[in-house]
């Protein structure tokens, strides 16, 4: 087999590895803690043991809202300070707050302190423990790209932004009328090499296949068909882009269309959408609950600072297509529209201040509960856009209206995965997104968006 081999963790191995080595790492050091220090208030013994497991979950739960399991994240020092010290004194105030499932709050209330101080400072030593060894090049992937030197600098960017050890080198294309001295995006050019040559000299651990050409597929696969024979990783590129970066290529789609479609089978899975719109009507209620709870303190805020009618509507494109009014709370001015519709940015100077912190806190998506009531929203799906805008991306983005397949959503995976759509380009990084979800949805994938949502509206990220 040609090439050193460097030692590699996917990115669904890191995750798990985290999780796990948290769960060891803090339950040895409070065995510890107890022995050393008696610490009655967490120990471990044959009737306490439940008390671990409860433990474990709020670690796991809370260690993936404030974003411990976010690969990029967890390789940044600052970053691993700030969510372990907000994961831990969550995780600390839950279990102190559940008495029936943990043990009792002890008399000596120091107990709870070394109790706290144990879980952060292991937290905190065995990550930067993580982001000294595991993050280091030793574990980096070495790749090799064969394809369209267009396309492999959209490639690099997205993969290596997605996994961080995902080392992308170059490139090797044998197409036609290509300058073989330009450079893509600081990737080395191997076109005029050999591919063993190159596999070998830069010790490749990994071949990407995104597109070869007629007249040169006949000698390039002869040599990648020899590489497989010895076992060499030569893998798909729409397969590793979807895998790593949780979106799907829309790019290539035209070209592999029934790769692509039909669909997460969850769309015609009975089960899965019964269950799917029962969840929707509970959190509905509760949502319009809740958000009857509010109202008066967005109507008064609403009358000083945000003068105008309280609620917003607006046609929207549901599912197949179909339009609907969606509800919302106002957060514009007065008027803002007069010239017609316009799209809404970052720091749009049309939203009012009051405005701001309504968008900024989630408080003015309440009413659109009413709609997930009515069955024209889901809690989870892509975002429902005007009519005037699905037009206009539908002709500019190959097969936007995909997206309409499902009903679109009160959250969604491009609104966790994403930041605000105020482009043609970031409405084409979002309906990545929306396929990607469309395409696996299940009730893993709905979790994990709920838990990203809440990351989202905790960090105040968005508008």
């Amino acid at each position: 087999m040609p090439g050193k081999k460097n030692l590699h963790f996917e990115i669904s191995e890191r995750k798990v590895f985290l999780r796990i080595f948290d769960v060891i790492w803090v339950l040895f050091s409070l065995y510890v803690v107890s022995i050393i220090f008696r610490l009655d208030y967490f120990h471990f013994d044959s009737e306490s043991w439940p008390w671990g497991i409860v433990l474990a979950a709020y670690i796991l739960i809370f260690g993936g809202i404030f974003e411990l399991y976010d690969l990029q994240k967890a390789g940044k020092y600052y970053s691993v300070l700030q969510n372990v010290v907000l994961a831990t004194s969550v995780t600390v105030l839950f279990f102190l707050m559940t008495p029936v499932i943990t043990p009792e709050l002890p008399d000596n209330r120091l107990q709870i302190l070394y109790f706290t101080l144990t879980i952060l400072f292991t937290l905190l030593i065995w990550r930067f423990c993580y982001i000294a060894l595991i993050s280091s090049p030793r574990f980096y992937r070495r790749v090799l790209i064969i394809g369209d030197p267009l396309e492999v600098e959209l490639v690099a960017s997205h993969l290596q932004q997605s996994d961080p050890n995902y080392n992308i080198i170059g490139f090797l294309h044998r197409g036609a009328n290509y300058n073989l001295n330009a450079e893509v995006n600081g990737l080395e050019n191997f076109s005029e090499a050999d591919l063993r040559e190159v596999i070998r000299e830069n010790s490749i651990d990994e071949v990407l296949i995104s597109d070869v050409t007629p007249a040169a597929a006949e000698d390039l696969y002869s040599e990648v068909l020899k590489l497989l024979k010895e076992g060499f990783p030569v893998k798909d590129f729409n397969e590793v882009y979807e895998d790593k970066t949780n979106r799907i290529p829309v790019q290539h789609i035209e070209k592999n269309f029934y790769r692509f479609f039909p669909l997460s089978r969850s769309n015609n899975n009975k089960f899965y959408l019964f269950f799917h719109r029962l969840a929707d009507i509970f959190v509905a209620i509760l949502g319009i609950f809740m958000g009857c709870i509010l109202l008066p303190f967005v109507f008064f805020g609403n009358m000083i600072a945000n003068k105008g009618r309280l609620f917003y509507q607006q046609e929207r494109i549901g599912k197949n297509g179909k339009p609907f009014t969606i509800l919302k709370f106002r957060t514009m001015r007065y008027n803002a529209e007069v010239n017609g519709a316009v799209w809404a940015t970052k720091n749009d100077v049309r939203i009012t201040r009051f405005g701001k912190f309504l968008r900024r806190s989630r408080l003015d998506e309440f009413p659109q509960f009413w709609n997930i009531l009515k069955g024209e929203m889901s809690l989870i799906g892509p975002r429902p856009e005007r009519p005037v805008f699905v037009k206009e991306l539908s002709e500019l983005i190959p097969f936007y209206d995909t997206r309409h397949f499902v009903k679109p959503g009160l959250t969604g995976w491009a609104q966790v995965m994403t930041d605000y759509a105020d482009s043609h380009a970031d409405s084409l990084e979002k309906l990545q997104y929306d396929l990607y979800y469309i395409k696996h949805r299940n009730i893993f994938l709905d979790i994990t968006i709920l838990t990203k949502t809440l990351s989202t509206v905790i960090f105040f990220r968005g508008q």
